[in-house]
């Protein structure tokens, strides 16, 4: 693991797992936190319904950084495209702008599953 902080985060829309190291010396990946996001309230207007989308995705991703203190290196993998946008949004955050980002596609699995495939990725 060479001193790295580094991390996966599994996505979909409304869901994230997120994986780290525990212990910076073991360097064993264990399941930090388990995030839902909120879902979108129907609106009569398209713009207040774009507005909240907007709103709490930005929220979602922020609760999700709050779990990657310090992180070097970051996975993110997934359904759909809320990965990229995701790393996007850690492009733009001054905290992150020097962490090295990859990503991939995957389906939803296992936190057993997800671990190895973590394991893998970051190693």
């Amino acid at each position: 693991m060479n001193n790295q902080k580094q991390f996966g985060v599994w996505m979909d829309s409304h869901h994230a797992t997120i994986v780290g190291t525990e212990n910076a010396e073991s360097g064993t990946l264990v399941v930090l936190a388990h995030i839902n996001g909120e879902e979108v309230s129907p609106s009569s207007s398209n713009k207040n319904e774009n507005n909240q989308k907007k709103m709490l995705q930005a929220k979602f991703f922020k609760e999700i950084t709050t779990h990657l203190q310090n992180a070097t290196r970051l996975h993110a993998t997934g359904t759909g495209q809320v990965q990229e946008q995701f790393l996007h949004y850690l492009a733009e955050t001054p905290q992150f702008k020097n962490t090295k980002t990859e990503e991939s596609t995957s389906n939803k699995m296992s936190d057993e599953k997800l671990l190895a495939f973590f394991s893998d990725k970051l190693n």
